[in-house]
């Protein structure tokens, strides 16, 4: 398991264990956590799991594929960090790992 805080646009954090190989995204949604419902099921075709990863970890959570592009390019509050969580896989190098919703997904 790998520990992920998924911070709300207000401030709550959530922390979840999330097992090694499951996106960001199934580890939210089956943890009920608020502001990540990916509505698309993982397929980078929703942005409903918006995300902001800090730089420190932009090294470690991969780089965004042509698809997640396009679809974060429609994505409102787009930042040169943001991310879809669909697209970020837990392993162990993301432990601790703290990701940022940004003020749409409520």
């Amino acid at each position: 398991m790998v520990k992920i805080t998924y911070v709300e646009f207000g401030g709550t954090a959530h922390v979840v264990d999330v097992p090694v190989g499951e996106n960001l995204m199934e580890g939210a949604v089956q943890n009920n956590v608020p502001g990540i419902d990916g509505d698309c099921g993982g397929n980078a075709a929703c942005a409903t799991c918006h995300c902001y990863v800090p730089a420190e970890w932009e090294g470690k959570t991969g780089t965004r594929t042509d698809t997640e592009d396009a679809m974060l390019e429609l994505a409102d509050s787009m930042m040169p960090n943001s991310r879809l969580a669909c697209q970020i896989i837990a392993s162990a190098d993301l432990d601790g790992l703290v990701i940022n919703m940004p003020e749409t997904q409520h």
